[in-house]
């Protein structure tokens, strides 16, 4: 890929990922689609290089695409990764940006939103943004603290079963039944 600008999209949904890759290979970017954590690896090791990364946060198989954001930050640190998900929330917003992500977008969101915030990368922030004042219902305090548990543990899902004190098949319907996407 002679490109200057390279994308990486880890996408488990084909139809997603093949809609997504066709508007940003019209924007000029040559892309490579990959499915999980596994592709990638291999991809890092055949000497595959990319400027832009899009990073889908749940994948298939229950893996997180954070360790996704992870590899590809421990392997070119200025790559500008930016990750999506369907079930925000706070925890994995900031495990992202500490992995390395320069940017965290909630689905729905297009190709202009994810531009956008490849723009806004090394901007420092914005002050601006508007404050939203909400209440936390326990359930997302209880999916916060299992995805700190999950980072904390390298997302060994028995590692963290035992630092929550919790049963691993326990923890995997947990996690099963409220998919991150």
């Amino acid at each position: 890929m002679g490109n200057a600008r390279r994308l990486l999209l880890i996408e488990d949904d084909a139809a997603f990922a093949r809609t997504l890759a066709r508007s940003f290979e019209r924007r000029g970017y040559a892309v490579h689609v990959l499915p999980g954590l596994e592709a990638l690896q291999a991809a890092l090791e055949a000497g595959e290089s990319a400027t832009h990364a899009v990073v889908d946060l749940k994948l298939a198989g229950g893996a997180s695409g954070l360790a996704c954001v992870k590899a590809l930050h421990a392997h070119d640190p200025g790559i500008l990764i930016v990750v999506l998900t369907g079930y925000a929330s706070i925890a994995t917003a900031v495990e992202a940006i500490k992995l390395g992500a320069c940017h965290y977008l909630a689905k729905p969101s297009n190709t202009d939103d994810i531009e956008a915030a490849f723009a806004r990368a090394g901007s420092g922030g914005d002050a601006e943004v508007e404050l939203v004042g909400r209440q936390t219902s326990i359930k997302t305090l209880e999916w916060e603290h299992i995805h700190e548990a999950l980072a904390a543990a390298d997302f060994n899902i028995s590692e963290a079963a035992r630092q929550l004190g919790m049963h691993r098949r326990t923890l995997a319907r947990k996690l099963e039944k409220r998919r991150v996407k």
